[in-house]
């Protein structure tokens, strides 16, 4: 029996404060960030979303066909946060490079950081993402990334 967005979704508690390591992925993992006009489109809406909701992301990473950030919740939960995330950069992506249709598979992935987790430690193991991807040799070659500590 195979599981679906809904089964991996029970059980999810939100916690105000709590940071959450979040990937999600485009639908049909197609490569829609690859080409320079809609990932800086996306990557404007990640690096402006602290200031549109209570939400902070700590880190973030944009892969070619997915995103990884480091989401502390404010007073939304983690499905409200994402749904806005995932919504506003899809209207960017579409609106930049003219296309239409769906951007992101439903669903999300999370792990909710334990304290004794370094957080730090967590977002360089994120952002090495295009390092470990073989996508660059050196993180300072790659645009699509960001962390709070810099």
């Amino acid at each position: 029996m195979g599981f679906h967005g809904k089964d991996l979704r029970r059980g999810r508690h939100s916690a105000t404060g709590q940071i959450y390591f979040v990937t999600t992925v485009t639908h049909r993992r197609e490569r829609l960030f690859s080409h320079w006009t809609g990932a800086i489109a996306v990557a404007r809406v990640i690096h402006l979303f602290t200031g549109l909701t209570s939400a902070r992301i700590h880190a973030w990473v944009l892969m070619p066909d997915h995103l990884h950030c480091l989401i502390e919740l404010g007073d939304v939960s983690l499905n409200q946060c994402m749904q806005q995330l995932k919504s506003r950069t899809a209207i960017a992506l579409n609106r930049s490079t003219g296309r239409s249709g769906t951007v992101w598979q439903s669903g999300f992935h999370d792990h909710a950081l334990r304290r004794e987790e370094d957080l730090k430690a967590t977002a360089r193991y994120l952002v090495a993402n295009p390092l470990r991807a073989g996508l660059v040799r050196s993180l300072r070659d790659y645009p699509f990334w960001n962390a709070v500590w810099l």
